[in-house]
């Protein structure tokens, strides 16, 4: 799994005003029969696991919550201030988003992405449809910045936008997405185009 840090939300998807997020119906059932909340690593297992189900590949799980080289969120950390969850993978051929940010936790947008996807899972056995049918539906993703015009520049390669060489680590492929992310994040008043070239050449680089 290839995570994203900070958040990276998809453009022409509408936002949730802070005062309206709630708090969610998931959970789990403890030891003693009481339901608790959503701890972050189980939103995420829960989100990994209908991922992996469904068919989805080069899956870019990305919040404000930093993750772990083994892909697991860091234990004892608060949780951010913008919950927000976007999941960026490719079905059929094509590259696909499902963001949520109505509840209140990271943890519980992961679960609620899970179940949106469990739900159209069950598509499949149903008989009624299928899950290509089902994502015929959705929003595929436009290239980074919306396209590059025939006047302009074609968009540079992967190392370029990142200011690495070619060859470089992993590692180094990260710190930098990460640090020029903070700079270009449109919630920190960057630009929104510049984010999507960031985005892509993470994903490019991490291959």
């Amino acid at each position: 799994m290839t995570e994203a840090y900070p958040l990276s939300w998809p453009q022409g998807f509408k936002r949730t005003a802070a005062a309206k997020r709630r708090s969610a119906p998931f959970g789990k059932t403890g030891s003693r029969g009481y339901k608790t909340q959503l701890t972050t690593a189980d939103g995420l297992r829960r989100l990994m696991e209908q991922l992996e189900l469904m068919g989805a590949i080069n899956y870019v799980i990305s919040s404000n919550c930093e993750l772990r080289r083994d892909g697991l969120p860091y234990s004892g950390r608060r949780d951010p201030d913008d919950p927000g969850v976007a999941v960026y993978f490719q079905f059929c051929g094509k590259a696909h988003c499902l963001p949520c940010d109505k509840w209140g936790s990271v943890a519980d947008n992961m679960a609620a992405i899970a179940k949106h996807i469990e739900a159209l899972r069950g598509m499949d056995r149903w008989g009624v449809g299928d899950l290509e049918m089902a994502f015929a539906g959705f929003k595929t993703l436009p290239p980074p910045g919306g396209g590059v015009p025939v006047d302009e520049e074609p968009r540079r390669n992967w190392w370029n936008v990142l200011g690495v060489d070619q060859g470089t680590t992993p590692d180094k492929v990260r710190e930098a997405y990460r640090r020029l992310a903070k700079k270009h994040h449109p919630d920190a008043g960057g630009d929104p185009d510049k984010m999507a070239e960031l985005n892509a050449a993470y994903q490019e680089g991490m291959k």
